[in-house]
């Protein structure tokens, strides 16, 4: 089975997560070239969790179309390392805060693998700037 950990993480605090299963590679996308909710007072407390970081996200930048690039990448390494049988993908997503965009993209690629692949994967999510969001 493959093993798919996401991370969340800031790059201002934490730096890129390291890959605990050995194998020192995966995914980094550096969400920094969309424009950032934490800039807009009302999002400024909120997370990529909240409903309203999603809506802005979705409506005002081009989170939408970097999600749809990341997918196909992120894609044609899951089908990939399923053929030929390996255990570990780490894909990490950063933000300057680790608490808007980085967070948002998280969320939606873990749920889009989820929808793709089903059992053959198992998908755990970290969040590395919002512990209170860790499942």
């Amino acid at each position: 089975m493959l093993h798919i950990d996401i991370h969340s993480f800031s790059y201002k605090k934490g730096g890129i997560p390291k890959d605990e299963s050995g194998n020192g590679g995966g995914f980094t996308f550096d969400c920094r070239g969309i424009l950032n909710p934490g800039r807009v007072e009302e999002y400024k407390i909120q997370t990529g969790n909240d409903i309203g970081v999603q809506e802005y996200l979705e409506a005002k930048t081009e989170m939408p179309k970097f999600l749809e690039l990341v997918k196909s990448m992120v894609s044609m390494s899951i089908d990939n390392y399923l053929a030929r049988g390996f255990e570990n993908l780490q894909i990490n997503f950063g933000c300057t805060g680790g608490q808007h965009r980085s967070v948002y993209s998280a969320i939606k690629i873990a749920h889009f693998i989820e929808e793709k692949y089903g059992e053959k994967v198992e998908v755990s999510l970290h969040h590395d700037e919002q512990h209170q969001l860790n499942s």
